[in-house]
């Protein structure tokens, strides 16, 4: 079997854009991937230009065709180059599991759970605490064991340090008041915090144990990270923008992190992701992957969490059969707050390519984040 054909396929739908890959062989079987990096017409070019290295290799050889795409073009790969790597490498995991018959997860060492804890995104709004209690209970009745959300601007697309702190502060204490000990309370910093902020709001969180505090710091600088470690004693999870094994380098060796956010879809696809797992379990460092995505980048978190014992929790933003259900068909099996074992072959998915070729691709950016006196800050 060879490969005959890397096509990017980018989708925008109900203001969500997407980057999937087909993989084409000649034998009929195909694989779906998907990219993470919302720079998705520089990824989608990227796809193309690596896919030329592997059209014609045998689709099973995962590992030879990872080192070919991050190595060959002779500079090692950043966040575009790997995101176009991610989606080709899921694909290929794809294609290997249809040609074997065996899900993925059976692939990848055969399952040590048998189903996925999830945590859903409860924010509502500008972060009023009443409305977030709100969504929390309901999340909770629903079966979330985990609830997320994110400090909060202080006005639209205006962010003052002191005052998201100040408000998340509130929000933990009136949710935890309200679902008790029943739930999992993740805050995600969303990189939108220097050291001195991060350091206060934990101290101030501390009573109300928290899960996880998610990307505090931007995340150019994976030393800083120590300069956390010595002040924060509530555990951190960071790792959503870091591509490749070798940025996570430092904070897992000195183990500044307590979980790994890795992104399959950012980090390199299933062949740098599981390399990831193993190290981190040396560390003693869950995973909590990253996935606000689409289906493929979902399929793929279950598949590798299915068979990774080092695993804390899966990221969900919607449930399965929310997002594309026209494109994809057949999706993640999902039960009140976990994802299940699929049984299918591959990833599992069901992929129409004609339904996705209908939808108009439109690039954007995030949100523009200010402080109040002008100065851009991160979104």
């Amino acid at each position: 079997m060879k490969i005959t054909a890397v096509k990017p396929i980018p989708i925008t739908a109900k203001n969500r854009s997407f980057l999937f890959c087909k993989v084409e062989t000649d034998e009929g079987i195909y694989g779906i991937g998907e990219a993470g990096f919302s720079l998705g017409l520089s990824v989608a070019e990227a796809m193309k230009h690596l896919g030329q290295l592997v059209i014609g290799q045998d689709p099973l050889s995962t590992e030879r065709l990872w080192q070919m795409m991050f190595r060959r073009p002779f500079f090692p790969g950043d966040k575009v180059a790997c995101s176009a790597i991610s989606a080709i490498d899921i694909a290929l995991w794809d294609i290997k599991g249809k040609a074997l018959n065996l899900p993925v997860y059976k692939l990848l060492g055969g399952p040590v759970r048998d189903k996925v804890v999830c945590y859903h995104h409860t924010q509502n709004g500008l972060g009023d605490p009443a409305a977030l209690v709100k969504n929390a209970l309901r999340d909770v009745a629903e079966g979330w064991k985990y609830l997320r959300w994110h400090v909060f601007e202080s006005a639209p697309n205006t962010f003052e340090p002191a005052d998201a702190v100040r408000l998340a502060v509130k929000q933990v204490q009136e949710v935890r008041k309200a679902v008790g000990d029943d739930a999992e309370l993740c805050l995600d910093v969303h990189t939108r915090l220097d050291p001195p902020m991060v350091i206060r709001l934990c101290k101030e969180l501390e009573p109300y144990k928290p899960f996880f505090i998610e990307d505090p710091i931007r995340s150019e600088n994976p030393e800083s990270y120590r300069v956390l470690a010595r002040h924060i004693s509530l555990p951190i999870a960071a790792g959503e923008q870091w591509a490749s094994k070798w940025q996570l380098r430092t904070v897992i060796d000195e183990e500044l992190i307590s979980y790994a956010r890795v992104d399959l879809c950012i980090v390199g696809g299933i062949t740098e992701a599981l390399k990831v797992t193993h190290w981190c379990e040396t560390h003693y460092i869950d995973l909590a992957p990253h996935n606000p995505l689409g289906p493929v980048s979902t399929a793929a978190c279950n598949h590798l969490c299915l068979a990774s014992t080092n695993v804390a929790v899966q990221e969900m933003t919607v449930a399965p059969m929310t997002h594309l259900p026209d494109v994809f068909p057949v999706q993640m099996p999902f039960e009140r707050g976990y994802m299940l074992k699929p049984e299918r072959p591959g990833l599992g998915l069901e992929f129409d390519e004609a339904a996705a070729r209908k939808y108009d691709f439109k690039p954007g950016f995030p949100p523009e984040f200010r402080r109040p006196d002008g100065a851009f800050t991160n979104w």
